[in-house]
């Protein structure tokens, strides 16, 4: 059985830090709101590394 993909996600607001599964979150470009915060920005904005980034466009 193939490892769970997960991308590590943060907001650049309030810096709240938590993993998601790429498959069930939006497209990269798509709008996305801060669980904690509120605060609405592209998800792509939310990707801690560049790697999750990449991986976030790879599912969408």
């Amino acid at each position: 059985m193939p490892p769970e993909t997960y991308v590590r996600l943060q907001c650049p607001n309030c810096s709240k830090q938590w993993t998601g599964r790429p498959g069930t979150l939006p497209e990269a470009n798509d709008d996305f709101d801060c669980p904690d915060c509120g605060s609405t920005k592209s998800l792509a904005e939310f990707a801690r590394t560049e790697h999750d980034l990449e991986t976030m466009k790879q599912f969408s």
